[in-house]
């Protein structure tokens, strides 16, 4: 195959850029096609083309059909330097960024212009991004920054000293969309301290979303994802929130969607559109 041909294709730089950002990670169709917000269809016929010169290599895992790129094939190496070259930076990558991160056993470096190790360097990040976006939408941009910053807050409010490996927030935005994540407790191990109950990710996404929780009695606390959920709906925005092996969607003004997700997550990972 014509090397130039074979990273031609926009949706193949896509796929490219978020398999050799990692290349020892593998990953299944659908989840490519919900990292990259690509069809499945277009993604499968990628993959397909890319499998055949020898770059993927594919295995069936379950009902899934992973995929991973083939190091030791001779076209790897020149891929590798045309896609760095070329590749545009999209809000895909960005998306893929917190996916890989959040994702991995152990926590991978960050760039420091998208980590914020701290409340204040998020705070101030938050309030930059702000007024860059006021010059675009007006007002508007405040509702997009609280949205965000409760976001980013909980990670901290609800993680204080009780950070597993890697503590702070990864905070990108690009065109459109904010990306916020964390490799915290996630949201079922912070419900289970005061509903020691709750059994899954897809109950305590549920509960966080649409539920008052308070950890001390006579306290209405809790309502910030509550408050996030009513403001995408009122803006007819999309949030896609992850949490353990919980995957949460709400979009425009259609019900609320929560299904499991095959890959874990460490902590959690929001990806806003508005």
């Amino acid at each position: 195959m014509d090397i130039f041909k074979l990273t031609r294709s926009i949706t193949r730089q896509k796929i490219l850029t978020l398999f050799l950002a990692d290349p020892g990670e593998a990953h299944y169709l659908h989840e490519i096609a919900r990292i990259l917000s690509i069809s499945a269809g277009n993604i499968r016929r990628e993959m397909k083309t890319m499998a055949a010169s020898g770059l993927f290599n594919s295995y069936s895992l379950g009902r899934l059909l992973y995929f991973k790129i083939n190091q030791n094939t001779a076209l790897f190496e020149t891929v590798k330097s045309l896609t760095m070259k070329t590749a545009p930076q999209t809000n895909n990558d960005i998306i893929a960024k917190a996916f890989l991160w959040t994702a991995k056993p152990s926590p991978i470096a960050l760039q420091s212009e998208i980590y914020c190790q701290t409340r204040d360097i998020f705070q101030v990040r938050l309030q930059t991004f702000t007024e860059h976006l006021e010059a675009k939408l007006g007002t508007g941009a405040y509702l997009v920054s609280a949205v965000a910053g409760e976001i980013g807050n909980n990670s901290f409010d609800h993680n204080l000293g009780n950070w597993p490996d890697m503590p702070g927030v990864l905070f990108a935005h690009a065109k459109k969309i904010v990306v916020l994540a964390d490799r915290g407790q996630g949201i079922l191990k912070t419900l289970q301290n005061v509903r020691s109950q709750i059994k899954n990710d897809r109950e305590a996404l549920l509960i966080a979303f649409t539920e008052i929780i308070s950890g001390r009695f006579g306290e209405k606390r809790g309502n910030g994802l509550k408050f996030v959920s009513s403001i995408i709906r009122e803006k007819k925005w999309c949030l896609e929130f992850y949490s353990g092996r919980g995957f949460l969607k709400l979009a425009r003004e259609t019900k609320l969607k929560i299904t499991e997700s095959p890959r874990v997550i460490k902590g959690c990972l929001a990806v806003l559109k508005y």
